[in-house]
């Protein structure tokens, strides 16, 4: 999967838990997820993201369509597995952290991720909109996800450009990188 996610290089790309942990990336993701690094590799969640990081709301052009999504892509989860100590600790965390995100919960909304178009409002590369793919892994929930633009677009042009960000940038986190 590790070779994939580098293949596919400048595109963005990542393999997450069915609760949306992260569980592999390559580099282009922790740029695009603008921040993101700012949290140690184990808290690095796209739903927290979205939810809890400051700057998500300015990041997704469609912030509101994008927690919809999250939170009925957690409902789905939770149809797959009612029992999962995992989503439950995500829910209760997002729940206190997020009055938006308890408001999203409580209506109940299920869809699953697929593929789709997103405009990201990115601090360093600007708006760029990109497709995503959303592919599963198998039957245990994991999923791999990976944005793209068609070449000659402005849109690739600005995922080349945030490729050859610093890589002091791809390494940002606490003690580590730009602050």
């Amino acid at each position: 999967m590790r070779l994939l996610l580098e293949t596919v290089r400048p595109c963005p790309a990542y393999v997450l838990s069915p609760t949306s942990d992260i569980l592999a990336a390559n580099p282009e993701t922790l740029l695009l997820f603008a921040g993101i690094t700012d949290w140690p590799a184990a808290r690095r969640n796209t739903i927290r993201y979205v939810f809890c990081h400051p700057a998500a709301p300015g990041l997704f052009a469609d912030w509101a369509g994008a927690a919809d999504s999250a939170v009925a892509n957690l409902h789905a989860v939770l149809a797959d597995d009612p029992d999962s100590a995992d989503l439950a600790e995500l829910v209760d965390e997002l729940a206190a952290a997020s009055a938006e995100f308890a408001r999203r919960w409580n209506r109940h909304d299920t869809i699953r991720r697929r593929s789709g178009r997103k405009t990201f409002r990115h601090p360093v590369v600007g708006t760029l909109t990109l497709h995503h793919e959303v592919l599963r892994l198998g039957d245990d929930g994991r999923r791999l996800t990976v944005y793209q633009a068609a070449p000659g677009t402005t849109d690739h042009d600005a995922l080349t450009l945030l490729a050859m960000e610093p890589t002091s940038a791809r390494l940002e986190g606490p003690g580590r990188g730009r602050r």
